[in-house]
């Protein structure tokens, strides 16, 4: 198959379009802590559409698993667990950031360690990519797709100085710049083993293909080992709070115990390392209509003295069918960005590491968007406006001139 670089440059496009919008069914999940609807939506992420899509795609993906020797096993599932740990941290960025500047931030840390490390660890950095017209050509985009992550920085610095300390709650309950900043560097720094996970499993791709499975394909049996030890760090992390917060009844029963929460999560300290603290408050900040989600810890919409007095068993009955519905699908959304980031990096050529550039700056684009439509932004002033206008711009012609790039280094 010849590769070809508009295409991957589409496909890296749905796949950011897929992780900016994978939240928006957990909007619809009633009466579940977060720790409840995340892991149900992560066994659809990380083992039902990986196993499911690489059986279907590939050929004898047990197999290749088989052969494959056990130091590239290792260290492909070692980096998706690290990689989960930087996932965990998100929550807490944009609980701090909102959704716009805290994606920009994160992503834009690990698009710079994500995309530049491995070629350099190759040792292909000064000869393949410097050396190159083509090269220089990807450098420039990554250049720009850096200009455009701060540029969406700074369009949230304008904005937390241009806005009323009323604005602030009720957009961003508890925005903090430094915190989140913090919070953010560790959670992008974690996030880029994703793109060394990946590199790790350069050599399941040669058996698989070998196997005989089409070009195109040949990422989804890495996936399955990488999201395996992501769901490794996420699995453990939700158990813990599902213990702490007495929550592990709810996968089971269509009754909330909710006069049995506890109380006192709701005035927990914030605590700053990021194993420690929950991150269960990653969909608060979306808003429908101005009403926050419903998250069962915090009780939002019907506090537990009211539901005591009502007596109202329907205020107590969970919607265990729809829940599992919602968090399956936007389960298998969030692994969509993944199944079109290893179809697009198939198709841009030598150049491949590039992908997570065009991955990165995609998934802040798309979530740019949709921060504007939930109304992230409302009352944030003309400056940031013009700054988050000038990020997407910069960010959209940085994938334009990475794709160029892939397409130069292909004539030559």
């Amino acid at each position: 198959m010849t590769p070809n670089p508009l295409i991957g440059v589409v496909y890296h496009w749905l796949g950011g379009l897929a992780s900016g919008s994978f939240y928006v069914p957990y909007r619809g999940v009633k009466r579940w802590a977060w720790e409840t609807f995340w892991l149900a939506g992560g066994f659809f992420s990380w083992i039902i559409a990986p196993w499911f899509f690489a059986l279907l795609m590939t050929k004898d993906l047990l197999p290749v698993l088989h052969e494959t020797s056990g130091i590239v096993l290792f260290w492909t599932f070692f980096f998706g667990l690290l990689w989960g740990i930087g996932g965990l941290t998100f929550g807490l960025t944009m609980r701090y950031l909102g959704l716009s500047l805290g994606m920009a931030v994160v992503l834009g840390l690990c698009a710079a360690f994500g995309t530049l490390i491995p070629p350099i660890f190759r040792g292909e950095f000064m000869g393949q990519v410097v050396g190159t017209t083509s090269g220089r050509i990807i450098l420039l985009g990554i250049f720009v797709c850096l200009l455009g992550i701060a540029a969406a920085g700074m369009a949230g610095i304008v904005k937390e100085r241009g806005m009323s300390a009323e604005q602030k709650r009720e957009t961003i309950k508890e925005f903090d710049l430094k915190k989140g900043v913090g919070v953010a560097t560790l959670s992008g720094v974690m996030s880029a083993c994703f793109a060394y996970g990946l590199a790790a499993g350069d050599p399941i791709k040669a058996l698989t293909l070998k196997h005989g499975t089409p070009v195109l394909w040949q990422g989804l049996p890495v996936l399955v080992v990488v999201l395996i030890g992501g769901f490794t760090t996420n699995f453990i992390w939700c158990l813990v709070l599902n213990l702490r917060n007495h929550t592990g009844y709810q996968y089971f029963t269509a009754v909330s115990r909710q006069e049995n929460q506890n109380d006192g999560a709701q005035q927990e300290t914030v605590i700053e390392t990021a194993l420690d603290a929950p991150s269960r408050e990653v969909v608060q900040n979306l808003r429908s209509g101005g009403a926050d989600i419903e998250p069962t810890t915090a009780v939002a919409a019907a506090p537990v003295s009211q539901g005591r007095a009502s007596g109202n068993a329907e205020d107590l009955r969970v919607p265990m069918l729809s829940n599992y519905l919602l968090c399956a699908l936007a389960g298998t959304t969030w692994y969509f960005q993944f199944f079109f980031y290893s179809m697009g990096e198939t198709q841009m050529g030598r150049y491949k590491f590039s992908s997570w550039t065009l991955h990165m700056a995609s998934i802040i684009i798309f979530s740019s968007l949709w921060g504007i439509g939930l109304k992230e932004w409302k009352g944030a002033g003309f400056r940031a406006g013009w700054w988050l206008g000038l990020a997407l711009l910069l960010l959209v012609g940085s994938t334009v001139i990475v794709g160029y790039g892939n397409y130069v280094g292909l004539r030559h």
